[in-house]
């Protein structure tokens, strides 16, 4: 048998993976990536690795990750070592541990080298604190749809609390969400999507929930996406006056 190694590539940049985790795509015999990865990672492996497109993307025609699951297995029976390259960190909405259970089954070691996860990341590469004393002690991270493609309880319980909300794939539900802090008399709240983090084509829109919608529309921003809701997102306003002198 050979081992299957969850590499998590970080929020997209290639310099941002741990260099353990380059280490392991240098050894690679196998490499399974993800559709968020930098493919300049890629350039890194050997000769004579071989490199399959695996990735998944929402609302698109993709593997399932039931086929995912076996080609990790398929590859590590003719004793190779497999790394499965993923964007962010593999345990973060990654789907990760699902692969490193499947391949238990059949005996199979598992390693997983953990990476950035762009729920944290991107807001730090802008400035963003997702907590600041004396504005939130916390943050919620959530996805924004349920296998319903319905709005996940938790991303609605996290709108009720003044933590900074942290949002996933959630673009194409960003009136609802929005809709939902208005009930809630909360229009001027900031609020940060971030597109493409960390990568040349990057796109950062901040706004409020009252005007965040169409500077979306405005900047021709779509997935992937990132979104940040929340009073730390004006610290980074704060600080823009502060520089300029206001």
């Amino acid at each position: 048998m050979g081992i299957l190694v969850l590499v998590g590539a970080g929020p997209g940049d290639p310099d941002l993976i741990t260099l353990k985790g380059l280490n392991a795509i240098k050894k690679a015999d196998v490499i399974l990536y993800d559709a968020l990865i930098d493919k300049r990672l890629l350039e890194y492996a050997a000769e004579k690795c071989e490199k399959i497109f695996v990735g998944k993307r929402g609302y698109q025609k993709s593997l399932s990750q039931e086929r995912i699951n076996e080609m990790c297995v398929e590859y590590c029976k003719s004793n190779n070592y497999v790394v499965r390259l993923k964007g962010g960190d593999p345990f973060v909405f990654g789907r990760g541990h699902e692969e490193v259970e499947y391949a238990a089954l059949f005996g199979i070691e598992s390693k997983v080298i953990p990476g950035l996860s762009s729920i944290t990341s991107l807001s730090t590469l802008q400035g963003v604190p997702l907590t600041r004393r004396n504005i939130t002690s916390g943050f919620t991270v959530v996805t924004a749809v349920n296998k319903d493609v319905d709005l996940t309880d938790e991303l609605i319980n996290g709108i009720k609390s003044d933590l900074t909300l942290v949002v996933l794939m959630g673009l194409k539900k960003l009136g609802r969400i929005c809709d939902l802090y208005k009930v809630r008399n909360k229009m001027e709240l900031p609020v940060m999507i971030i597109q493409n983090g960390s990568l040349p084509n990057e796109k950062c829109v901040t706004g409020t929930i009252e005007t965040i919608e169409q500077k979306v529309i405005d900047k021709n921003v779509s997935s992937p996406a990132i979104m940040i809701i929340g009073k730390v997102v004006g610290v980074k306003q704060t600080e823009r006056e502060v520089l300029n002198g206001q």
